[in-house]
């Protein structure tokens, strides 16, 4: 956030618990400490700490939505620009004129530049455009309206203030502290910084406190106590060590929206997203239903939805949602700022799964013989996602070794791409790795290209079980028979007992393992050949 030679370093060794620095809080940049409070209508701040009103909100009356009150956002960038036109007699002037001018973070780059990031998920939360929308609602009218305040701002002036409350709001994005309910979430899913904290609580800028960079390691915590906010060591900080803040388990891709930079740490609470539309069309693409069934579904669907965005599941209300995130599990960091254990992509969101599961709630009521029990159902859901997950990462455009190499030999004179690189290669491990696990959830050998579930399921119980056998190889051999030998594939049950031993359906084969130990009475089954995928799915068409 600072550029390398700002940021704070410990000049002899600090001990833990050392109190760093005092910031009283008569000297934050909030409202209660503006005169701004004091020469303006205090009404249309009644509602700074409630939800943001939406744009063309109206009072009773017809007024404007800004007549109604400010949210937290709004009514900090009406101190900050208050404050800065004052110049001399404001008390933060030299604070003021040390604040940066120009921003790394996305929304001050260039098209060119925002499509570096490719299908990263912040492109979409960059919000320049809703971001300007509300401050010529919002903030504009409460200037021109006080315009003798505001250092007599004339019509003239709109885009110049535009400007600056683009300044502020990135200032403030970058620098502020939340200064009541310092636990409470915040929104990130609202665009750019117009709502980020939904206007719940008050906010403040802390001269310096905010010199601090931050990371997702780090040794330094700000308490917020009745008087003032107070600094201190979480451990033993070396001499020549950078004091760190933290700023939550942010993604890299969050990072660089607000404060305009990137870390490795932070790396490990990479986001990618996956949109229920492309999950739940996987999912139908694999069930050999007729049109008319899914129009039923459809409509059965419809009917049983409670509001717009809810449905019942097995009794319970499920929230859907527009799209579903996939990201590692990760240990909080200690007491002491350290990190602790390896992140791993170990789980699909719950949301998601519900989500599915409502999906084949809606099949069976139409077709129950189109999901014949949970192992299917989970089964067919596993390989949705993974399609789903290998359509995104498509969706980048480079491969990640592509980027990889990229980034080798990539100049120090280019930090935005460099930055979006970083957050593209991220977003891009992730998807590798949930891929991978899901394969490993599958039990096939989808990612070497022997056998893939994701072809249409078949309703015989027969042909599941036969597609069983297959869903269970995995981690196939190195060793590859002559493709003049003929391959035979056991047939499994539910229990790991072999049922049958289809005919022979080609000649290309492969050995493979089945995954667990097969329970039943031929222990020697569990080495088995696997026949080539089309040769098996042409022979599966030819059951009755």
């Amino acid at each position: 956030m600072l550029d390398e030679e700002s940021f704070p370093v410990a000049t002899a060794d600090i001990e833990p618990d050392t109190v760093l620095f005092t910031i009283p809080r008569k000297d934050i940049i909030c409202l209660e400490n503006s005169q701004l409070f004091k020469e303006v209508d205090s009404s249309i701040f009644v509602n700074r700490g409630s939800e943001p009103l939406d744009e063309d909100d109206e009072d009773q009356d017809g007024g404007s939505s800004h007549q109604r009150g400010q949210n937290s956002w709004t009514t900090l960038i009406l101190v900050m620009m208050y404050e800065h036109l004052r110049r001399d007699p404001s008390p933060w002037r030299p604070y003021l004129d040390v604040l940066p001018t120009e921003f790394e973070t996305p929304m001050f780059w260039t098209s060119e530049e925002i499509a570096e990031l490719q299908a990263s998920p912040v492109v979409a939360s960059i919000g320049r455009e809703e971001a300007d929308v509300m401050i010529r609602t919002k903030i504009l009218p409460v200037i021109k309206e006080n315009a003798a305040v505001f250092g007599g701002v004339t019509d003239a002036d709109d885009e110049r203030l535009v400007q600056l409350a683009h300044q502020m709001g990135s200032t403030i994005m970058a620098y502020s502290f939340d200064l009541e309910g310092e636990g409470d979430e915040e929104d990130e899913d609202e665009d750019g910084w117009v709502e980020d904290r939904e206007g719940r609580t008050m906010m403040g800028m802390v001269p310096m406190a905010d010199i601090l960079n931050a990371d997702a390691e780090f040794n330094a915590h700000i308490n917020h106590s009745e008087e003032a906010l107070v600094a201190t060591a979480l451990r033993k900080i070396p001499a020549g060590e950078e004091i760190l803040n933290y700023y939550g388990p942010l993604p890299n891709g969050q990072l660089l929206r607000r404060y305009g930079y990137v870390t490795e740490k932070h790396s490990r609470y990479d986001v990618v997203e996956l949109t229920a539309a492309s999950i739940t069309s996987s999912i139908r693409s694999r069930l050999n239903l007729a049109q008319q069934d899914w129009d039923k579904i459809d409509e059965a669907r419809a009917k049983s939805m409670f509001g717009d965005d809810s449905e019942q599941v097995h009794g319970a209300m499920v929230e859907v949602e527009d799209s579903y995130p996939l990201e590692r599990a990760c240990e909080d960091p200690d007491e002491f700022g350290q990190l602790q254990g390896t992140p791993s992509f170990s789980e699909l969101p719950e949301e998601l799964l519900d989500m599915a599961k409502a999906r084949f709630k809606e099949i069976k009521t139409i077709r129950p013989d189109a999901v014949p029990d949970k192992k299917f159902r989970d089964r067919i859901i596993y390989s949705a996602v993974r399609e789903a997950a290998s359509a995104k990462l498509a969706e980048y455009g480079t491969t990640l070794e592509e980027d990889l190499a990229k980034l080798s030999t990539l100049d120090s004179n280019q930090p935005r791409l460099r930055m979006a690189m970083e957050v593209r290669i991220g977003e891009k491990k992730l998807l590798h790795e949930a891929i991978a696990w899901l394969d490993g959830k599958i039990g096939d050998g989808a990612a070497n290209g022997d056998m893939e579930v994701d072809e249409p399921a078949y309703p015989s119980l027969r042909i599941i079980n036969y597609l069983r056998c297959f869903a269970k190889i995995n981690n196939p051999s190195l060793t590859i028979p002559s493709s003049s030998q003929p391959g035979q594939a056991q047939n499994y049950n539910e229990e790991g007992e072999v049922r049958n031993t289809p005919k022979q359906c080609g000649r290309e084969v492969t050995v493979g393992w089945i995954m667990g130990k097969p329970r039943g009475r031929h222990p020697e089954t569990q080495k088995v050949l696997v026949i080539n995928r089309s040769a098996i799915l042409d022979r599966l068409r030819n059951y009755s």
